[in-house]
């Protein structure tokens, strides 16, 4: 069995402490073999944020760290830094490699950098991206789960995050999940589901599923819905391959993150396609 644990949009900077120390309790209780940090790491890229967010993972110890930025991870207000060096602050804390990955005998997790300096707060990706990243997908092991992560979102659940969505999501869905792809993670909207990709794409001759984060341990929660994360659970070497979904949030009552919903997800070989 290995467990992936999403913590997305934490924004340090405008943490909740009593929810860092639940989101610490939840890492050893359910001690995952993968953590992905999917953006939105600080509220506004300053080093004090960066060097919290870093002391923060510090403390939690995962065997595995893959971190993307999103588009609050780069500077908004100095425009010199955002202009020439924006990501200077998340690499003196996260490392240069702002597309990382991690490969196992279970899971192949892919990291896309969707922020663009020259965009306020849409996320954007390139033909480049695109392709590479299907490849990888194309050239996965069979036991694979495979998990493709950015910032932005693929799927909008309510009008008004349509304005939200991933600028590119059009041509990367159809051909990631033609490659082989099983889940697309994201963010930024602090608003947490797992859909089918089927709901905007009808026509995809294989089905990939979109599975989003709120935040995790910020005070900016949205619409009542309180910080929350996801559990991935995969056996692996399984045909087909499948995972659950597990969404854990924080409950004040008892301050710890509890379980909230569990999704089981299988997913199709790419050779049917």
């Amino acid at each position: 069995m290995t467990t992936l644990l999403q913590i997305s949009d934490a924004h340090f900077g405008t943490e909740r402490p009593p929810v860092v120390q639940a989101l610490l309790h939840l890492a050893r209780d359910h001690p995952p073999d993968l953590v992905v940090l999917s953006g939105d790491i600080t509220q506004r890229a300053r080093p004090s944020q960066f060097s919290a967010a870093r002391a923060f993972i510090d403390q939690l110890k995962p065997a595995a760290l893959l971190a993307i930025p999103g588009n609050h991870d780069i500077p908004l207000y100095n425009v010199f830094a955002r202009a020439l060096m924006p990501y200077a602050n998340y690499i003196r804390a996260f490392g240069n490699n702002l597309e990382p990955d991690f490969e196992s005998e279970q899971l192949l997790v892919l990291g896309i950098n969707t922020t663009r300096p020259h965009r306020h707060k849409d996320g954007e990706l390139s033909p480049a991206q695109i392709e590479r990243v299907t490849q990888r997908l194309r050239n996965a092991d069979a036991s694979q789960l495979r998990i493709v992560v950015v910032h932005q979102p693929v799927l909008a659940i309510r009008a008004s995050d349509e304005d939200n969505l991933l600028n590119g999501h059009k041509e990367a869905v159809p051909a990631w999940a033609n490659a082989g792809g099983d889940i697309i993670m994201g963010g930024h909207i602090h608003l947490p589901y797992v859909h089918s990709m089927r709901t905007t794409f009808p026509l995809l001759k294989r089905d990939i599923w979109t599975v989003q984060a709120g935040t995790a341990v910020s005070s900016r929660i949205r619409e009542g819905i309180n910080n929350s994360v996801n559990l991935i659970r995969c056996e692996g070497a399984r045909s087909p391959r499948r995972c659950s979904v597990e969404r854990w949030d924080y409950t004040a009552a008892s301050a710890r993150f509890e379980q909230h919903s569990t999704q089981e997800l299988t997913f199709a070989s790419s050779d049917a396609v």
